[in-house]
């Protein structure tokens, strides 16, 4: 799966210099992920309230290369590279233009109610399958 967002930078996203806040970043990407599962059909919502399921951040690591300023226009990639039985790993990428600005691995863990580890639900499976590029893990 590989899906792109687009968003604008907002003087609140910034630091004094006009440059945007390092972990700033982790919430363009953490919108782009969610627009990425509504755009193939998962509402996380009805996945918690139905299945008893919700998606979180097991790790992530961040590469930053160039920093983006106050009213660049950037555009987020999120790609799906591996599926596991209770975790997805992403790529997603930053761009202003051509340019990579930040590139972020991110692995999400499926938990159950109890806070627990839980199987990736059939209906998210299917909807990933067959999009995912594989890649080795870092």
């Amino acid at each position: 799966m590989s899906f792109t967002y687009r968003l604008r930078v907002y003087y609140e996203d910034t630091d004094a210099g006009g440059i945007v806040y390092y972990a700033n970043y982790l919430k363009f990407v953490e919108r782009a992920r969610t627009e990425a599962l509504i755009a193939l059909g998962i509402s996380q919502t009805d996945l918690r309230d139905r299945l008893g399921v919700v998606f979180a951040v097991r790790e992530v690591t961040a590469s930053y290369r160039a920093p983006a300023r106050l009213e660049d226009q950037l555009l987020v990639t999120t790609e799906v590279v591996a599926i596991g039985g209770a975790r997805i790993d992403m790529v997603q990428t930053v761009r202003r233009e051509e340019a990579v600005l930040v590139e972020c691995r991110v692995a999400l863990a499926c938990l159950g109610a109890s806070g627990r580890a839980a199987r990736i639900p059939a209906e998210v499976r299917a909807a990933l399958a067959g999009t995912a590029v594989p890649r080795p893990r870092p």
